[in-house]
């Protein structure tokens, strides 16, 4: 019995362990809509508000299960609506494979409707694969080699299939001239640099006196690894944003994030170090890491493509991450956890009493610190969480300890609004027995998050843990940017592009299923997060909170802060709690020092 190209493209794809395509539907793609109803729905077609929606929640699914992400669109609109969440897979370096319909073949050329030139399109942000089936011939090759490519690369790869090529009958390539056969799967691997270059790096390592580790998302597979490398060298380990699940908070010299959302220790880390070694991180900030002639350098990555940036090391080590630290632990000589390791610990848990103080300090009508540092102790040992971009991302880096098989992300460096929602949902289809929690702004709640709402009341009762969390920064402001403009410009807020409506956010959870509270009063912080967690369906908290609390970054001096406060009482001196109280004076045993620099940055590896 024959089949279509679409009945094959579904069957490859649960050839290749696909579960789930994030997706929404449209007339491109109807050859694979009907598909899915002679297939039963497997894979399961998980349907968005919106394509971009989508990919993000294949971005999100690819985050926390390392596997493949796979998303779907129709042809024009819906393959443009994917590029955002594409473009924030590629350049966090998520395996995502993007599907796309495209007009008939006889209509291309002919500026027919929804006719996109989809292979320049997708020629930047897929551009290690991107290819166009016309005949069935060039199935499964072509999605068996986005699959890979995606998944080795570590990157996005499209396939676009015109509309009447998925109606056409499926034959597979033959044993003939120019027939391209595939074959499925893809073997692990943990590549590892030559033994001469681990024994550089050794060298480098054990000349040095004070040691700092800087580690990404690229170490997550290596924990023990990591853990036995900064005993041995007495080091510190301060960890870029994608990297914050890498390694528990609760280990005493983990600083903790570092860049403009980071912490003081992560800063003084670097500051003082003679010797730094980078570890699955391209991290891009470079003012935030030892000036250049300061500390010699040794960086491992497994991307050879993303070696040798940032900083002038010494010595570049291309290999998996725990395969290399195997290899080079045994030719390194362990150091006394003197003077260096002693300060590093201490400067830590002095930076951890400090963020409680912050989070204490009275503000109009919630301070947003108090609302995520009285998540911390709250949090499962086996959360996800994320954050979305904007001055919820300042909290979730500095108050969130993360112990346990906790796992966290958010837009790391293409740092978009809006994917805080679609992430958890994503998780949640990777992991339905785990809770999830999004901390997003009230910006990109009303950007993404109201409507993505519906996508989660449409499935939560498919996951067999119904915990997630929608933490709502309602302060009326699209606060990051407001801040950002008083610390570079000195300019009050710009009411006609900061100022945003209030919205009812619980009210319309309730009202399509869901459940929420709306907490104004620091008093009903906590018990409002105890409601949520112990919630036996999806839950949104809308908060109330300050926005005249500003997300300081570590480096910052104290003149800084009072040119800002300045900015404040100038602009907004109605909404200005935390600096009327004396912001100067509450903060200052947090900024030592009087350093002048003006360092700007998203979130980093």
């Amino acid at each position: 019995m024959s089949i279509k190209v679409s009945d094959y493209v579904l069957q490859r794809l649960r050839e290749w362990e696909v579960e789930h395509v994030f997706a929404y539907p449209g007339d491109g793609i109807n050859g694979l809509l009907a598909a899915w109803g002679r297939a039963e729905n497997k894979p399961v077609f998980i349907q968005a508000r919106h394509e971009e929606m989508a990919a993000f929640e294949a971005v999100g699914y690819a985050k926390f299960s390392g596997r493949v992400g796979v998303c779907a669109a129709t042809s024009g609109p819906g393959a443009i609506h994917l590029l955002n969440g594409l473009y924030d897979a590629k350049l966090d370096h998520v395996p995502v494979v993007a599907i796309v319909g495209q007009t008939n073949r006889s209509a291309m050329g002919g500026s027919y409707q929804q006719e996109v030139d989809l292979l320049s399109l997708f020629k930047d942000v897929a551009g290690d694969y991107c290819e166009m089936v016309t005949v069935p011939e060039q199935l499964p090759n072509v999605i068996d080699r986005a699959m890979r490519i995606a998944r080795a690369q570590r990157t996005v790869t499209a396939i676009i299939i015109p509309a009447d090529v998925q109606e056409l009958d499926y034959s597979p390539p033959q044993h003939a001239f120019k027939m391209v056969p595939s074959s499925l799967g893809m073997a692990a691997y943990a590549p590892v640099p030559a033994d001469d270059d681990i024994a550089r790096a050794a060298e480098v390592l054990n000349a040095g006196e004070k040691v700092a580790l800087l580690i990404g998302q690229g170490a997550r597979s290596a924990r023990a690894e990591v853990e036995q490398i900064a005993d041995v060298l007495g080091a510190g380990v301060a960890k870029a944003l994608l990297g914050k699940d890498a390694l528990p908070d609760d280990l005493p010299y983990v600083t903790g994030a570092i860049g403009l959302l980071g912490t003081r220790p992560s800063y003084e880390l670097m500051q003082g170090c003679d010797t730094l070694l980078v570890i699955g991180s391209s991290f891009p900030y470079t003012q935030f890491m030892p000036a250049l002639d300061q500390a010699r350098a040794v960086q491992i990555d497994i991307d050879p493509h993303m070696v040798g940036l940032r900083y002038p090391f010494e010595v570049n080590l291309v290999g998996d991450a725990g395969e290399t630290l195997k290899r080079l632990l045994p030719q390194l000589r362990p150091k006394q956890h003197g003077k260096w390791r002693k300060k590093i610990e201490k400067d830590t848990a002095r930076w951890w009493e400090v963020m409680e103080r912050r989070a204490a300090v009275d503000a109009e009508p919630i301070n947003p610190e108090y609302v995520v540092h009285a998540l911390d102790a709250l949090l499962p040992d086996d959360v996800i969480l994320a954050a979305d971009s904007g001055s919820a991302a300042n909290w979730y880096a500095r108050h969130l300890r993360m112990r346990g098989s906790m796992r966290g992300s958010l837009s790391g460096t293409l740092a978009t609004m809006g994917p805080g929602v679609p992430y958890v949902i994503g998780a949640k289809f990777a992991h339905p027995d785990r809770p999830a929690i999004a901390i997003v702004g009230d910006g990109a709640m009303q950007m993404n998050g109201l409507a993505e709402l519906i996508t989660a009341g449409k499935y939560w009762q498919d996951w067999s843990n119904p915990q997630l969390i929608v933490a709502v920064l309602n302060n009326q402001d699209l606060n990051q940017v407001t801040w950002e403009m008083r610390a570079m410009s000195g300019a009050p807020q710009f009411l006609p592009s900061q100022s945003l409506p209030d919205v009812p956010y619980a009210d319309f959870a309730r009202s399509i299923g869901l459940d929420g509270v709306r907490v104004e009063k620091p008093g009903d912080v906590e018990g409002a997060w105890r409601q949520a967690l112990a919630a036996d369906r999806p839950f949104v908290i809308d908060f109330r909170t300050d926005p005249a609390v500003p997300p300081i970054p570590p480096h910052a001096s104290l003149d800084q802060i009072e040119a800002a406060a300045a900015s404040v009482l100038k602009g907004d001196s109605d909404r200005t709690g935390m600096i009327r109280q004396g912001l100067k004076a509450k903060v200052q045993e947090m900024l030592p020092g009087t350093r002048h620099r003006h360092p700007d940055g998203g979130h980093g590896e």
